[in-house]
């Protein structure tokens, strides 16, 4: 009798081990995302991450890249801004715009070394993405995931460095980019 109850039991924690990963594959995607007419495209900016306490937390339905991304973003949230930070390698004590990005796409697998502003602009397939778009010059770099945008500008009075915003930016000087099929 105590072995059919170790079996049932060791069932039961399976089942509710399965059970998360069943339930998420089975959340479409876009859960979680603003309403679009007909006609709209599903991109990185009308599909909405939560915001809470500063941390970014990924819709259920986002691919595990999207929810990498997220986490290694939140990693280095509010650390202090160094302009060249996040250059000489991802990890370091501050990041400049373009580290603080390139620490969050190489969380994901997404990106392999460190690169400037610049050369973010040429990175990845042409256009926003539909989890992920890198908006890029040679001056600046931030990035939209889920619909938060992750960027190094507009802090609070006396803070500064990386860290989520639900405000976009108008994005007509820079160039979108983003990882193939995100």
């Amino acid at each position: 009798m105590g072995g059919a109850l170790a079996v049932a039991g060791a069932t039961l924690a399976l089942a509710a081990c399965v059970a998360p990963a069943l339930a998420e594959a089975a959340v479409p995607w876009g859960a979680g995302c603003t309403s679009l007419p007909p006609s709209g495209v599903r991109t990185s900016g009308t599909c909405g991450a939560s915001l809470v306490e500063g941390q970014a937390i990924a819709p259920p339905g986002a691919p595990e890249a999207v929810k990498q991304v997220i986490a290694a973003a939140n990693r280095i949230d509010h650390r202090p801004y160094v302009w060249g930070g996040g250059h000489i390698s991802f990890f370091t004590h501050g990041y400049d715009c373009s580290g603080a990005v390139g620490y969050a796409l190489h969380g994901a697998g997404l990106l392999d070394t460190t690169m400037v502003s610049g050369q973010l602009a040429d990175w990845g397939d042409s256009g926003p993405g539909r989890w992920i778009s890198v908006y890029a010059n040679s001056h600046h770099v931030y990035m939209v995931v889920a619909g938060l945008r992750y960027d190094t500008r507009d802090d609070p009075q006396g803070s500064s460095g990386p860290r989520w915003h639900r405000a976009g930016v108008a994005a007509a000087t820079f160039v979108a980019r983003h990882p193939a099929g995100l």
